[in-house]
This record gives structure tokens, C-alpha cells and sequence, in this order.
């Protein structure tokens, strides 16, 4: 939400520039904008966005000023939406969804792409990159929010939000609400559970009433749930320190998509493990390593 919110304000603030206002918008300014973004000067109250960005932020960017029209049209400030419709390579078309679904902002909302965005594969971590990072944690909590992406296939975010009371000792289960509220059961490896006992008994701050599962253990924050900024200077710190510059949390995550995949998981099983919207998200996990494909080559070629 932050970052949509970042890149909604970026453009209302090029609207200012332009002397441009909700009604008086029309397709070219989008590029306009996306241009703008690149080439804005440092400085000022904007953060400097590196020209050159990913497909996927563009598009991201473009989403959140279609999001923006639909809701003026849905409000009456405007007959249509500016933004360019991109076409689909399919037929397919998606399911609306949400509390207004079944209203019409008077165009068709297709989903697609304005940039088309390469097919990448999940980056996973190797074992020795994971098991420096690891064995650099030097708290229970620390290393039990690791182990809850590596093992678990949290994310970052689910991991911060995990609550006391979703947490199964006995049956070694996290009960997790994902992306739009989604919920899903995930059972996890006892590594994890051993430390996190350890952190409940040993370092969380007694007498704390938070429900969250992992919070602040020193300082005048003491017991408050742990924040974004918290958890990344925790892998920032423990990644310069062990060496292992790679490690991120998304990156334990897609290790363990990766891992499960390459063990022949059924696709449907790990779906509901990740807490997938789209099949073809999950399918990304399944591909051939460069060693199998080396191995199968020259096998070929021998005979």
C-alpha cells in the first residue's frame, strides 16, 4: 500500500506541474508521466526514481493511475478512463472481484500489460548462501523468521503479521493471511518450531501482551510488533556480516518454492503452500536446473 501510495502522489504532483486535473487528463500524459518519473531531478520532496526501471514497475505504476480513473468514473467525475488498454494475448478474461465487482466503470477492465514483462525464473539461494546467513543470526527471533520463509514460504510481510495465536506447537502448523486476506495453513519443518520456542521462552519481553508473534525485544520499543524497516535492517546487518550479499526475504521464499518443486511437489500442493492467486505463478517454480540440462546434453551427445 505504501508503495502505491508513493507512486499515486508522484502523479498527482506531475498533475500539478502540468495544470493538469482529473477531468482534463487524456492518454498521452500517462507516458508523459512515466517519462517524468525518470528524468525528475534530485531533490525536493520526490524521491529520485532511477530512469531505466523494471517492466514490472511500470506496469505497477500504470495500475495504480487505472485504479485511480476507475474509481473517478465510478464517482461521476469523468465518463471514462485515460489510461490506454493494453490487449491480451488470450481470450481468457478474469473474474471481477472485490465489493463493487459487479458495477461497470463503463470500459472493460482486461488486466493486461502496457510493458511487456520477460519471463523470469524465481532466484533461489544456494545451501551455503542460506547456511552463512543463517548461522549469522545471533537471536532466536531472528533465525525463526528466517526459517518461517525458508521453511514455511512466508513472506516478509505474513511473517511480521504472524500472530501467538496462529501459531500450532502440536501439529507444527502456522495458520497465515496472505495477500487480500487469503488464509492458508502451512506446515512447517520442527527447525523452526524449536526456535521459536526458544524465542518465546527466553527473549520475548515478559508480560507482553502484543499479539503479534515477533516484536521488538530492546529499547523504548520493547514489545512492540517488529516493522518493515526493522526486519530489513536485520537482514541488511546479517548480510554484509556473513557475507551472503544475495540473501533477501522474497529470495528464502522462492528457495522454498524452488526446493519443493524440484522434489516433485504436486503444482496444486504448492499453490495452496504459497498462497498463490494464479496457477501460473506457481508453475515458474517448475523448471530444469543448468546441472540437469548439462547432464541430460551430454548423455545425448555420448550416445
Amino acid at each position: 500500500m505504501r508503495t502505491y501510495a508513493f507512486h499515486l502522489l508522484s502523479f498527482l504532483r506531475f498533475c500539478a506541474e502540468r495544470d493538469l486535473n482529473a477531468r482534463s487528463v487524456e492518454p498521452t500524459d500517462l507516458f508523459d508521466f512515466l517519462d517524468w518519473l525518470g528524468r525528475r531531478e534530485p531533490g525536493g520532496k520526490v524521491v529520485q526514481l532511477a530512469p531505466g526501471s523494471s517492466p514490472a514497475t511500470m506496469n505497477q505504476r500504470v495500475a495504480v493511475v487505472r485504479g485511480l480513473f476507475d474509481y473517478a468514473v465510478l464517482s461521476g467525475v469523468r465518463p471514462d478512463n485515460p489510461v490506454p488498454v493494453a490487449r491480451r494475448s488470450t481470450g481468457w478474461r478474469a473474474k471481477r472481484r472485490g465489493l463493487l465487482g459487479h458495477i461497470s466503470s463503463g470500459r472493460p477492465r482486461t488486466g493486461g500489460r502496457l510493458v511487456r514483462e520477460p519471463t523470469r525464473l524465481p532466484e533461489a539461494l544456494e545451501p551455503d548462501e542460506v547456511t552463512a546467513f543463517v548461522e549469522d543470526l545471533n537471536t532466536h527471533r531472528d533465525r525463526a523468521m528466517a526459517l518461517a520463509m525458508l521453511l514455511g514460504g512466508l513472506r516478509a510481510g505474513e511473517v511480521r503479521s504472524l500472530l501467538l495465536a496462529d501459531v500450532d506447537h502440536g501439529l507444527r502448523r502456522l495458520r497465515v493471511v496472505g495477500k487480500g486476506n487469503k488464509e492458508r495453513v502451512v506446515p512447517v519443518d520442527r527447525a523452526l518450531f524449536a526456535e521459536l520456542t526458544s524465542y518465546l521462552r527466553d527473549e520475548r519481553p515478559a508480560g507482553c501482551s502484543t499479539p503479534e508473534c515477533f516484536v521488538v525485544l530492546r529499547g523504548p520499543t520493547a514489545g512492540s510488533p517488529l516493522t518493515e524497516a526493522g526486519m530489513r535492517r536485520i537482514f541488511r546487518t546479517h548480510r554484509a556480516r556473513s557475507g551472503a550479499t544475495r540473501v533477501r526475504p522474497h529470495r528464502l521464499r522462492h528457495t522454498y518454492g524452488t526446493e519443493l518443486a524440484t522434489a516433485g511437489i504436486d503444482l496444486l500442493v504448492l499453490r495452496e503452500l504459497m498462497g498463490h492467486a494464479s496457477p501460473e505463478t506457481t508453475a515458474r517454480y517448475v523448471h530444469l536446473s543448468a546441472d540437469t540440462l548439462a547432464r541430460e546434453y551430454a548423455e545425448a551427445r555420448s550416445r
